[in-house]
């Protein structure tokens, strides 16, 4: 067994225009005085990373880990969510999905996707220049929209696609292949791939490609009534980054999973800073060290009730005290068994 590294924070939602938050180095020193020990970058920010430049420029690359190593931080992982996001539009959600992309390229789907490739590319380039091995991002949506079976679907509709989805896919996949790079999707709803199920379609379309791998965040399967346990020993293998993000799930009379459309924090599924939600990260942290997972443990704050700074503050004190430092010896070895093969041989009847 191996020990899992941490406490690392995702900049994503911390990320912002006044000081510290606006620039990489300021950002990490912030993220430093907290007690994390790593940060996973946000692509899509120009604040914290010019992906194009670090995906040419080793240099750049360099600059980037002296300004974190100046405060003893780690760069744990790119993440291009908004990008990867942007492989794969329904229609349906063309106009609340421009915003993610660059300015040239909003209004013309056509652009946006050949815009997102690029820069998932890119992140391919600029994971290996910054000695990367994971890069964390969703894989977009065709199918979405027609989540539940009513009404009717085609018959060949799913088949489409994910077929599609595949198709848009391979070539990313294997541009990290040839880096030495991981794709990690976060299995998340809004894309087609929430859950073990979807992921082992599109899996199996993409010819079970090496570098198809997860980014293991329990909130979502908690919310969809997952077995969020059981999933890492079924998927352990595929599992090559980590979010801590709780969530809880308080089905009433009113509300289920879908939560009613109502608003976040008056849903029967809803985020929650770390310990205040009902994810055992316990049994989490325990199985995915028996597993070997020996990468980060990355904290994504999304909690609809709780202020940011609190949530980031707790948030290194929780993953802090469920690191687990792996045992160098058994419980039981204070009881000295010597390889007697005639005792062995008695213990089993056979003289």
């Amino acid at each position: 067994m191996k020990s899992i590294k941490g406490p690392a924070i995702y900049l994503a939602q911390y990320a912002g225009d006044a000081a510290p938050f606006n620039t990489f180095e300021s950002i990490c020193g912030w993220a430093a005085s907290l007690g994390f020990k790593g940060v996973q970058i946000p692509a899509w920010d120009a604040r914290m990373i010019d992906i194009a430049k670090a995906a040419e420029s080793k240099s750049y690359c360099d600059d980037l880990h002296a300004a974190a190593d100046k405060h003893g931080v780690a760069i744990t992982e790119l993440a291009s969510h908004l990008q990867g996001q942007l492989v794969a539009v329904h229609p349906a959600y063309d106009d609340g999905l421009d915003a993610f992309a660059a300015p040239h390229v909003r209004g013309n789907p056509a652009a946006r996707q050949a815009w997102a490739v690029d820069q998932v590319m890119l992140c391919a380039k600029a994971s290996r220049n910054l000695g990367l091995d994971a890069h964390v991002t969703f894989p977009g949506a065709l199918a979405w929209p027609y989540l539940y079976p009513w009404p009717p679907r085609p018959a060949a509709l799913l088949e489409t696609a994910f077929g599609e989805l595949a198709r848009r896919w391979r070539p990313i996949l294997d541009a990290h292949d040839a880096v030495g790079v991981d794709v990690c999707f976060e299995l998340h709803p809004g894309e087609d791939l929430f859950d073990g199920t979807t992921f082992e379609r599109f899996l199996a379309l993409v010819d079970n490609h090496p570098r198809c791998c997860i980014n293991y965040d329990p909130s979502h399967f908690r919310l969809q009534g997952m077995d969020y346990v059981g999933f890492i020993d079924v998927y352990h293998e595929r599992i090559k980054a980590f979010h801590v993000k709780d969530a809880e799930l308080k089905p009433s009379a009113k509300q289920g999973v879908y939560s009613g459309f109502a608003d976040w924090p008056l849903r029967a599924g809803r985020f929650r800073s770390p310990g205040d939600g009902d994810i055992d990260f316990g049994a989490i942290f325990s199985q995915l060290t028996v597993h070997g997972y020996d990468s980060w443990a990355v904290l994504e704050w999304e909690c609809c009730i709780k202020n940011r700074l609190d949530g980031a503050r707790e948030g290194a004190e929780f993953i802090a005290r469920h690191l687990i430092k792996v045992s160098e010896s058994s419980h039981d070895d204070f009881i000295e068994q010597a390889a007697d093969m005639a005792a062995v041989r008695r213990s089993l009847g056979l003289g």
